[in-house]
């Protein structure tokens, strides 16, 4: 359980912050890029679920929102050893299936694409926290061996769920947006 009883610690004034082992590290570090990252994606998600109906989309949002936190802490626990325990929070294979069976009911109710997908409609806060998530993904890479290989796969799973979330709420409110290549020529 987490309890903050002040939240300013004057212990970042100096450009660096503290990991999960008590370790210290620059808070230009590629972990801290990635953890900050991280934080902008389940922000963004945030936003997009104050504006869903779909209560479906809602509840699998806000239960990948508490999988960002437990990818934030992974990413915040230095090592070479990704095995969770009792005092280790890791993505597991488990969060990542659980992703793809969500993918693959919410693309089974939208038809085949046939053109690209502008990034608009109704969905479009869910394409906006598509766009933070591929980035936070470039920085999970960035951390290279550092980086937990089920944090790597969850965190690539979640752009292709929001990009289905997206169609399928799309779908519910008219259809996608789609490009039309050279319209504007």
């Amino acid at each position: 359980m987490v309890k903050l009883n002040r939240i300013y610690t004057r212990t970042g004034d100096t450009g660096e912050t503290g990991l999960v082992d008590g370790s210290r590290v620059s808070k230009a570090d590629a972990r801290l890029q990635a953890m900050g990252d991280v934080d902008e994606a389940n922000s963004a998600i945030g936003v997009a679920i104050a504006g869903l109906t779909d209560a479906d989309v809602r509840a699998q949002l806000t239960r990948i929102q508490n999988d960002l936190f437990d990818l934030g802490a992974d990413l915040a626990t230095p090592g070479e050893d990704f095995s969770p325990s009792e005092m280790v929070l890791r993505i597991v294979p488990a969060q990542v299936a659980r992703l793809e069976v969500e993918i693959d009911a919410l693309n089974a109710n939208v038809p085949p694409l046939t053109s690209f997908v502008l990034p608009g409609g109704a969905a479009a806060a869910l394409h906006l926290a598509r766009a933070i998530v591929r980035r936070a993904e470039r920085s999970v890479v960035a951390m290279g061996p550092a980086a937990n290989p089920q944090a790597l796969a969850y965190i690539n799973r979640l752009s292709d769920f929001l990009f289905v979330a997206s169609r399928a709420v799309n779908q519910l409110a008219g259809g996608d947006v789609l490009w039309v290549a050279g319209a504007n020529r």
